[in-house]
């Protein structure tokens, strides 16, 4: 998994609430087990006409927004099913962090596992950062992880709260067999003690 430290990038306001799994990465696109590839297909409902032409009004359409880094988004994102495709449709895109006043809890933690900030943050906060994503391509923000700061494109400066061994899975680019492998001596050390003390195993 890539490390997360500081991002910086234009920021797409997405602005509903109850964004479920299934607006994010619809059920037809389930049946890989392949974590890239799915980024043509988020959002596909919203983004795209059944011939498969892009609704131009779909923010991530938007020629400022195509390259989008951040989402900021309405309450309860990534409600439904907990499919693991919806972060990786997300990351696959190129989205490192959604920002939002609630998640899904399912969703919350699938998107640490898989590299990507979830930001929760009141209400009040989230209106000013949709304000400021609604300036298209000067949209920029940028995100420290380790100081647990957003800075908007006007220099304001929000404070965020993330829990310190999830912030230290990204800082450190740990997903969960990373974490199993920094045990690898003791696991190999195990084995070999397994295989002395019983040999029929």
């Amino acid at each position: 998994m890539e490390p997360f430290n500081k991002l910086e990038g234009v920021a797409a306001p997405l602005n509903m609430i109850n964004v479920d799994t299934d607006m994010i990465i619809p059920k037809q696109y389930l049946k890989t087990i392949q974590r890239t590839g799915l980024g043509k297909a988020l959002f596909d409902e919203m983004r795209f006409n059944q011939d498969g032409s892009e609704k131009p009004d779909f923010v991530l359409n938007k020629p400022a927004y195509r390259k989008a880094k951040i989402l900021v988004a309405g309450e309860n994102f990534g409600c439904g099913s907990s499919r693991e495709h919806a972060p990786w449709a997300l990351l696959d895109f190129g989205i490192r962090c959604v920002i939002a006043p609630s998640f899904a809890d399912i969703f919350y933690g699938n998107c640490f596992k898989n590299g990507i900030l979830p930001i929760k943050l009141p209400q009040a906060d989230v209106d000013k950062l949709m304000d400021d994503a609604g300036r298209g391509a000067n949209a920029v923000i940028s995100i420290d992880l380790e100081k647990q700061e957003i800075r908007g494109p006007d220099g304001g400066m929000i404070k965020f709260e993330v829990d310190d061994f999830r912030k230290q899975c990204l800082l450190n680019g740990w997903d969960d067999i990373g974490l199993t492998m920094r045990a690898e001596d003791k696991i190999a050390t195990y084995e070999q003690q397994q295989t002395v003390q019983q040999p029929w195993i």
